[in-house]
Formats: structure tokens, C-alpha cells, sequence
């Protein structure tokens, strides 16, 4: 085992006892040396030696921050230099600084004297940080897939994934709280604080530990590839990088064959137009879990980018909702259920989200559909109607 690797060993020990609440003076004085030269790669072998111990996420947020901090020094001044394709990471990094610009104007805003005036500006200043999810998807479906195909230490990117979804519900908190005309000032200063926090924790985070990582385990051609895909989201509080020139053998479609069935025939173009006109978004997870295709229709429900293809299922979701993820593909496997539904409303719209069972004629397991719908429309539906109207 080399230094690095021993190293690691040690260290795993140490936040063990973080987590058991060990004394972390004589913890510090014990592991000093290895703490004092830990690396940003080294911090996710850490981390993901307890997400195989099945310690959860969420568990591992309680005493996150005390381990970033006792290693920051260290991961500071780890040197590691950008890639050369650097778009997509900068892209991140940019917006980094703008969110940064907006928590500060957001911090002048708290001078305000008169509570009811202070919250009318802050308001929309607040709401204005939802805008910055378009930041954690780029990272959810497209950098953590990258990351998580070359090492399975990176599988431990569920733990970041946790801190999205707490800062997503800080935002929506601190906005609940300021429209609240009875919320008082220790109230509005309490959610302002947590989500500057979280926000900014995230941040932190990220320049440590997460881009270092992933600019010294990928390749160009990933970063190519990852700055191509995120041209379908949204690029929060900064210009949108222009779209890098699409390579002439990514243009070459196989579309000369034929898929020929009992009730048609149609070329590959064919199939592709008919999935991707279909008002659904369309997911396939094949037997071994693994996601191996999805639909491109005209309005997205759910965000996707190619590099969620070959993905474990799992690492597709919140590390809140995996287990109910596990439960329906279990059931599925087992024969036990074919189908499972879910609804609820997003932005005011109405989406139904569906399951089926993936069988061949021999009723063998091939896999899962996950069908997504917008019924906003098909629930305000009455009566009958037998004459054409366009656009209505």
C-alpha cells in the first residue's frame, strides 16, 4: 500500500471519530501530519468509504463541515491546474462568482432598518437564487456522471447531491419567512444566515474539493462533451458561454437500417422523430440498473443530458428518494408489480410520472420505463370536442 493510500486509511479513522463525537483536539494531535497533507481526491475516498459502510448522506452532512474545515488548509493549498478544454468548468466557476456578487447585495439589503421595507427588497432578490439550480443540475446530470464513470470513490458525490437539495429548501425557507408579514427579525436573520450558509458552504466546496478532482481524472474530450450538453440549461447571473463547433463525425447519423416489425416498418430517423415528438419524457433503465436511453421531446419535464447514459439508476436521483427507487425496481425484478404512478405539481403544473415493467415474450426482466407527463391540460379537459380548433 503506498503513502497516499495508508494515508487515507488513517484519515478515515480520524472522521470516524469525528462522527462518534471523540474529543477533535487529541483526534487533531493524532492525525496532524495526515491532515496536513490531504488531497482533494483523497477526500472523496474518505467520504465514500462511509457511504459503503451504508452511512447515509444525510448522516454525514451533521459533521461535514467540521471535517472540510480541519482539512482546508491542506486542500487549499493543493495545486492542480485547470484542464485544457476549460469551458464548461469556467462556465461553473463564473457563476460562482456572480452568485457570490448576489449574496452581497443581498447582505446590504439586511442594513435596512425598517423590517417591512427590508423584506419588500429582499424578496425578489431571494428569489432570484432559485435561478442558481440550473448551476446544481449542470452538476447533477452531466459533471457527477463523468466523474462517477471513472472511479467508484466518486459514487460519493450522493453527499454534495444531499447539500443541493438542503440548499434548495433554504431558498424556498428564507422566501416563505420574508413574505410571512408576521415573521420577525431574529426570523428573516436566521433564514438569510442558513442560506448563506448552505449556499455559500457549497461553493466552498466545490473550488476544494470537486473541480480539482474532476480536472485531474477527465479527460479533454469529456470537458468537450460536458460543455456541449450544458448548452441545454440555464447559465444563472452570467452571459451563455457560445456552443463549441459540433465535431463532423458526431453529425453522422446510422440511419440506413431498417427496424421492420409485424405491424411496420421504419428507419432509424423515424423512430427517433416518432419518440421524440410523443408529449412525454421517456427513460430506459435496462436489467442491470443502468440508463440506456431517453427521449428528447420538444418541452422537457425532468432535465437530462447524455451523460447520464450507462449511470446507475441510483445516482440518478436524490440520495432522499433512492430507497423508493431500489423498492420499485426490486418489485419490478421480482414479478411482484408491473406498473407504479406517482403525480404532484411543479411550477404549477400538473405531471404524472409513471413506471413499467420491461418484459420479454418469456416475461424475463429487460429493464424499466419511467414515463413523465405534463396533465395540466388533460385534467382541465370537459365535455366534448368534435370539431377542429387550432392552437386551442
Amino acid at each position: 500500500m503506498n503513502n497516499g493510500n495508508k494515508r487515507v486509511t488513517r484519515l478515515i479513522g480520524y472522521v470516524k471519530g469525528l462522527k462518534d463525537g471523540l474529543d477533535g483536539v487529541k483526534l487533531y494531535a493524532k492525525y496532524k501530519e495526515d491532515i496536513e497533507s490531504v488531497k482533494p481526491q483523497e477526500a472523496f475516498e474518505i467520504f465514500y468509504s462511509l457511504i459503503e459502510e451504508e452511512i447515509q448522506p444525510k448522516e454525514i452532512l451533521v459533521f461535514l463541515d467540521k471535517v472540510i474545515n480541519v482539512f482546508y488548509k491542506s486542500l487549499l493549498n493543493h495545486r492542480w491546474e485547470k484542464p485544457d478544454n476549460d469551458n464548461f468548468l469556467m462556465d461553473l466557476i463564473n457563476e460562482n462568482e456572480a452568485l457570490v456578487k448576489k449574496t452581497d447585495e443581498i447582505k446590504a439589503l439586511m442594513k435596512e432598518p425598517d423590517l417591512s421595507i427590508r423584506k419588500q427588497k429582499l424578496l425578489s432578490r431571494v428569489k432570484e437564487l432559485e435561478e442558481f439550480n440550473d448551476h446544481y443540475l449542470k452538476k447533477e446530470n452531466i459533471l457527477f456522471p463523468y466523474m462517477e464513470k471513472t472511479m467508484d470513490k466518486f459514487h460519493g458525490l450522493s453527499i454534495m447531491w444531499e447539500l443541493h437539495d438542503v440548499v434548495r429548501n433554504q431558498i424556498k425557507e428564507a422566501v416563505n419567512v420574508i413574505k410571512d408579514d408576521d415573521s420577525s427579525e431574529q426570523q428573516v436573520n436566521k433564514a438569510i444566515a442558513n442560506l448563506f450558509f448552505g449556499i455559500l458552504g457549497v461553493k466552498k466546496k466545490e473550488e476544494l474539493i470537486l473541480f480539482p478532482a474532476a480536472s485531474e481524472v477527465l479527460s479533454d474530450d469529456d470537458w468537450y462533451q460536458m460543455h456541449k450538453q450544458s448548452m441545454e440549461y440555464g447559465f444563472p447571473f452570467i452571459e451563455k458561454s457560445s456552443s463549441e463547433t459540433i465535431n463532423e463525425e458526431e453529425k453522422q447519423i446510422i440511419n440506413n437500417g431498417f427496424i421492420k416489425t409485424e405491424t411496420g416498418i421504419l428507419n432509424f430517423e423515424e423512430v427517433l422523430m416518432i419518440f421524440n415528438t410523443l408529449p412525454v419524457d421517456m427513460t430506459f433503465v435496462d436489467e442491470n440498473n443502468r440508463v440506456k436511453y431517453f427521449t428528447r421531446p420538444k418541452d422537457r419535464i425532468f432535465p437530462r443530458s447524455p451523460a447520464v447514459i450507462g449511470r446507475n439508476v441510483n445516482n440518478c436521483h436524490p440520495p432522499a428518494s433512492v430507497h423508493i427507487v431500489e423498492e420499485i425496481v426490486e418489485s419490478f425484478r421480482s414479478g411482484k408489480e408491473d406498473t407504479a404512478k406517482f403525480w404532484l405539481n411543479l411550477k404549477g403544473k400538473d405531471i404524472l410520472i409513471q413506471y413499467f415493467a420491461l418484459r420479454d415474450e418469456s416475461g424475463n426482466y429487460k429493464g424499466v420505463l419511467e414515463v413523465s407527463q405534463d396533465i395540466t391540460e388533460i385534467k382541465s379537459l370537459e365535455g366534448e370536442r368534435r370539431l377542429l380548433k387550432w392552437g386551442q
